[in-house]
């Protein structure tokens, strides 16, 4: 089979491309830039392409398929060359499952906690020795890439998000998994420049809980308002299973799972939110005919999907935790989980206002109260991004006004934050920061040394 990659730099297309390399595909690509994991992953199993660019005599008669990546555009050369000879093209949600036509499939949605109870239904597969394909969000612990397709496998367990699935087809990308079993994780508006109305975001999850077949399973959030009612809708033949948080509780700064036939359960994770993704999880591990048993020996060793709620360093006195949160939905859970978790400490609390979203005028408003849980709350966001982005300018005292909190410190000066951070007494205080960016290239690494230092 010969395959071809328009755009082969992303995030899941370079995982792809390396998984059917090592189905023995022969596996072409192109982009107009690369960066790294993926470049030095594609170039170790020389995947990399020798230029960067698009290049249309790439394409040819003899290729099986061609897959298109969401970054690349409508008016691309190399698709328009795939296009004039008929070739067969796919968004990579489509060849997934092309991949998966006779596997079990299980897709994980929603608007947070999608990555982690992926994560954690993988996790408990593989220490309970089940063969099984994935598609997961982030890169975790014990698992080489973010893809794998066999042909052995009898399921495939996909993380998917309601975004449209490439430039060329604006159908949210869970829909062309076809699952068999779903789970919505919640529903909280995001991506303001892709669903500019709440309705039209809650309509891709309706969308998802319509689609599934005869006999399929729909497995929710029911302490969330929307799902209750999507999740509670007749549907012919369709299986609902509802879940909430999981009993627990919090000794010495350690959380437990309580009220199982088993005894008290020592976790690594910690957060309401993450008692909500265990009971999503063991929901789904169930249907795939793992016990609670079996689920709760493996949750015990489950460390967290890379950038959720990440120990960067710890001493007796401070931790320094990093997670990807940056949705409002997802700022406000990741903060309550850390202060629930240490209620004796002093609490920082850092976000990053990076995506489209977060720094749109008519948007940033579902921060409102977002922060309250912190002790100290900050708000960094670099004026740059907002030229880059073309959005219109915002003011600190804009940020200060949506967040509806008068004690928010706004910085716009990653230099001015570092200070502001170093400056502060860590003796029994954490320290949160929260972004799907970089904080302006802030080390945090060296932040981090530098706080347990002090």
């Amino acid at each position: 089979m010969q395959v071809h990659f328009i755009a082969i730099g992303g995030s899941v297309m370079h995982n792809l491309a390396i998984a059917l390399h090592r189905k023995g595909y022969q596996v072409t690509g192109s982009d107009d830039e690369i960066y790294d994991p993926a470049r030095t992953k594609l170039q170790k199993l020389g995947l990399l392409p020798a230029e960067i660019g698009w290049f249309p005599e790439k394409i040819h008669s003899n290729l099986d398929a061609v897959i298109l990546g969401m970054h690349a555009r409508k008016d691309n050369p190399e698709l328009a060359r795939a296009q004039e000879l008929g070739l067969a093209i796919y968004s990579y949600p489509e060849y997934i499952y092309q991949q998966s036509l006779d596997k079990q499939r299980v897709v994980i949605a929603g608007s947070h906690g999608k990555t982690t109870i992926t994560s954690m239904v993988l996790h408990a597969l593989r220490v309970n020795q089940r063969q099984f394909d994935y598609l997961v969000g982030a890169q975790l612990d014990g698992f080489e890439t973010m893809v794998k397709l066999s042909d052995e496998a009898p399921l495939i367990v996909v993380e998917g998000d309601e975004y449209p699935a490439s430039p060329t087809d604006l159908a949210p990308k869970f829909l062309h998994y076809h699952p068999h079993i779903a789970l919505i994780s919640g529903i909280a508006w995001d991506h303001y420049n892709v669903f500019p109305t709440w309705e039209s975001y809650v309509k891709q999850f309706e969308q998802l809980a319509d689609s599934l077949p005869k006999s399929g399973v729909l497995i929710f959030d029911e302490t969330d308002d929307m799902l209750d009612v999507i999740g509670k809708n007749e549907r012919v033949d369709i299986r609902p299973v509802p879940y909430e948080v999981h009993a627990h509780k919090i000794v010495n700064g350690q959380t437990f799972l309580i009220t199982t036939n088993y005894g008290d359960v020592p976790l690594l994770v910690f957060g309401e939110h993450n008692m909500k993704n265990i009971s999503g999880a063991l929901a789904v591990c169930e249907e795939l005919g793992l016990t609670t048993e079996q689920f709760y020996r493996a949750i015990q060793t489950f460390k967290g999907a890379s950038n959720r709620m990440e120990t960067l360093g710890k001493n007796e006195h401070t931790a320094v935790f990093k997670d990807f949160a940056h949705a409002p939905s997802k700022v406000e859970a990741t903060t309550k989980a850390a202060k629930s978790q240490f209620p004796e400490r002093k609490l920082i609390a850092c976000v990053e206002l990076h995506t489209f979203s977060s720094l749109n005028k008519d948007f940033i408003g579902q921060y409102a109260h977002k922060l309250d849980a912190a002790d100290t709350a900050i708000v960094y966001y670099n004026p740059h991004t907002l030229t880059h982005k073309r959005l219109a300018p915002i003011e600190p005292a804009d940020v200060k006004a949506a967040f509806k909190l008068e004690r928010l410190e706004v910085f716009t000066d990653v230099e001015a934050l570092q200070q502001f951070l170093l400056s502060q007494s860590w003796q029994n205080a954490n320290l949160l920061m929260m972004s799907s960016g970089t904080f302006g290239g802030l080390d945090l690494k060296t932040l981090t040394n530098d706080i347990l230092k002090s």
